[in-house]
């Protein structure tokens, strides 16, 4: 694992998370019980923090970073797919970030709310609850959030994180 300090900034990892050994994690950090951190995914707190809740994974190859003003918030129970950008962004608990979305500052994701794969949240953006972002910038379709597949998805992780963690061994 490639987790490091920043000066006296050191990140906080509950001991059951999962963080695969080729993750990056960067000074202010803190990763909540039970979550996953995934291949090639970079948590960088250099000007702020980034909280991650508990039982919420974030994916191979996503990009969390803060600004000087604003944090990186992803809630308990909730998905950050692959390639994923977030910065200085909220996602609440139970929301879904889909692949390849990008999530900018002050964006917020309500609870249960889902961004859809490739979809760009500008600045200041809001998901509602229950709501569904797709597009280029995003554009929101009230209700049609699926709630069952988010909780699927959270489930699917927490229990690859357990199997990760009890046999995941390098070979080379």
């Amino acid at each position: 694992m490639a987790i490091y300090a920043l000066g006296g900034d050191e990140p906080r990892i509950d001991p059951t998370a999962f963080v695969h050994p080729d993750a990056t994690i960067i000074g202010k950090v803190e990763v909540g019980a039970g979550s996953s951190i995934w291949p090639q995914a970079v948590l960088r707190g250099d000007h702020n923090w980034i909280r991650v809740g508990e039982r919420t994974s974030i994916q191979d190859g996503s990009v969390l970073h803060v600004t000087a003003e604003h944090e990186t918030v992803v809630g308990s129970g909730s998905v950050v797919g692959h390639l994923v950008h977030l910065e200085g962004c909220t996602i609440e608990d139970g929301a879904l970030c889909g692949n390849g979305s990008i999530i900018l500052h002050r964006a917020v994701v309500r609870t249960g709310a889902v961004v859809g794969s490739n979809a760009v949240l500008p600045n200041d953006f809001e998901v509602p609850t229950g709501g569904l972002a797709l597009g280029v910038p995003a554009r929101v379709r009230e209700g049609r959030a699926d709630p069952e597949m988010i909780s699927y998805a959270v489930e699917q992780y927490v229990e690859r994180a357990v199997q990760y963690r009890s046999q995941l061994r390098r070979l080379a």
